[in-house]
C-alpha cells in the first residue's frame, strides 16, 4: 500500500480515470496523427476541474502536489504523450502564481484554470540546450516595453498556447545574472510560429519553433524581477523532474501489468510465453526493480509535499526514473515479439520514453547535479 497519497487524492484518481477513458484514451491515437490535441479537451478538463490542480481558487482546482501526481500517473497509464496538461499546470501555472504580481495572477490564471487559455515555456534554443546561461534571445528595455529578439525551439505546447514564458537575456554581460521571463500572449505583433515539429515519439503533443521578431512586450508582462530569472528556473526544476519521475514509475508499473497479461496470453511452441522460465525471472526482474523506484519516487513526492525535495535528490529521481523505464519498457517490447513493434501499445510507449532521458535536463546534467554531493 502506498502510503503518500490520502483518500481525497485517491477520490480524485477515480473521477480523473473517468475522464481519461473515455475523453482521452479513444481519441489519442487519432491527435496523434494529427499532431496535435484539440483545444476543446482542454476546455472539457478545465470544466472537471483537472487544470492548475495544485492553485487555490480561481485560479486552480485547490489541491495539492499530491492530486497532481494522479493525474500525471492516470495518463501515463494510458501512455497519452500528447495530452500537455502537467506542463500546463504543474510548470507554467506555478512559475505565474509564485512570481507573478496580483494583477499578473487575475490576468492569466484563472483563463489557464479553465482551459480557455493554454501555456507554454520557452527555453531552449537551436543552439542553445541545457546550458541556458548560453540563450541569446534579447530583450533590450525601451520606455514601457521590451523589444524582444530570438527563436526558441522544441517548445511543448507551443501551437495551442495562448501565452508563453519565454527566457531572454536582459543583461548580456551578466551571464545567468542578466536572465529574466517575460509573458507573451498570443496575438502580439511578431511573435510567431512554425509548424508542427515532426519527433519520433509525443507525436501527440504540438511541439514548435517559436519565432521573436522584435515583439513589443509590455513591461508589465515582465515575471518577477530583472536579471532574476535564473534563479526562478532553479528553484522550479526539481517539480518538472519529479513530474518525469513519476510519470515514469507508473508508466513501468502500466505496462509490466499489460505484458504479464500478454505472457499468460500468447503462447510459443504449445507454451504460454509465461511458462518459460526466462520470462517469468525476466519480469521478476522488472517487478523487483518497479517496486523499488516507486518506493523512492514517493519518498521524493512526501519530501516535495512537505517542501523539502531538494535538487540533488530530484536529480536522483529524474535520472534513475527515466534510465530504468527505457531499459524495462524495452524488455517488455521483446516479450511482445513482433507486436511490440507496432507503432501502438508497447511499441508507442517505447518510442515516447526516449526523450526522458533528455528533457528536463538531460541525464548528463542530472549526473553533473549528483556528483557535485560526492
Amino acid at each position: 500500500m502506498r502510503t503518500v497519497l490520502r483518500e481525497d487524492h485517491e477520490a480524485f484518481r477515480a473521477q480523473v480515470r473517468r475522464f481519461v477513458e473515455r475523453e482521452i484514451a479513444p481519441h489519442h491515437a487519432q491527435w496523434e496523427e494529427q499532431g496535435r490535441v484539440p483545444l476543446d479537451l482542454w476546455q472539457a478538463a478545465g470544466s472537471a476541474g483537472l487544470l492548475n490542480t495544485t492553485l487555490p481558487e480561481p485560479y486552480g482546482a485547490g489541491g495539492d502536489f499530491g492530486h497532481a501526481a494522479v493525474l500525471i500517473e492516470e495518463l501515463a497509464r494510458v501512455n497519452a504523450t500528447g495530452v500537455g496538461f502537467s506542463l500546463h499546470s504543474e510548470v507554467v501555472a506555478p512559475y505565474l502564481h509564485t512570481y507573478g504580481n496580483p494583477w499578473q495572477r487575475d490576468r492569466w490564471l484563472p483563463a489557464m484554470a479553465q482551459g480557455q487559455t493554454i501555456g507554454a515555456i520557452a527555453m531552449t534554443e537551436p543552439d542553445v540546450g541545457s546550458d541556458l546561461k548560453a540563450i541569446c534571445t534579447r530583450a533590450v528595455r525601451d520606455g514601457d516595453h521590451y523589444v524582444l529578439t530570438g527563436q526558441k525551439t522544441y517548445i511543448s505546447n507551443g501551437l495551442n498556447a495562448g501565452l508563453v514564458i519565454v527566457v531572454v537575456k536582459t543583461d548580456p554581460d551578466k551571464a545567468a545574472k542578466g536572465i529574466s521571463l517575460l509573458v507573451v500572449e498570443d496575438g502580439m505583433a511578431g511573435f510567431e510560429r512554425g509548424n508542427a515539429l515532426k519527433k519520433i515519439g509525443l507525436r501527440g503533443q504540438d511541439t514548435a519553433e517559436l519565432f521573436f521578431n522584435q515583439v513589443r512586450v509590455p513591461v508589465s508582462h515582465l515575471l518577477g524581477e530583472e536579471n532574476q530569472g535564473f534563479r526562478y528556473l532553479m528553484r522550479q526544476l526539481a517539480q518538472e523532474r519529479l513530474i518525469i519521475a513519476i510519470r515514469a514509475a507508473a508508466s513501468i508499473e502500466a505496462f509490466l501489468e499489460r505484458t504479464i497479461v500478454w505472457t499468460r496470453e500468447r503462447k510459443v511452441f504449445g507454451l504460454r510465453v509465461f511458462d518459460y522460465q526466462n520470462t517469468r525471472f525476466r519480469l521478476a526482474e522488472a517487478k523487483a526493480k518497479s517496486v523499488m523506484l516507486r518506493t523512492f519516487v514517493d519518498d521524493c513526492l512526501a519530501r516535495h509535499l512537505q517542501g523539502n525535495l531538494d535538487a540533488e535528490r530530484a536529480a536522483m529521481a529524474k535520472l534513475n526514473a527515466s534510465e530504468m523505464q527505457n531499459q524495462l519498457l524495452d524488455e517488455f517490447l521483446q516479450m511482445h515479439g513482433g507486436t511490440g513493434f507496432m507503432a501502438e501499445g508497447i511499441g508507442s510507449a517505447w518510442v515516447d520514453a526516449r526523450v526522458a532521458r533528455i528533457y528536463g535536463g538531460s541525464n548528463e546534467i542530472m549526473k553533473e547535479i549528483v556528483a557535485r554531493g560526492l
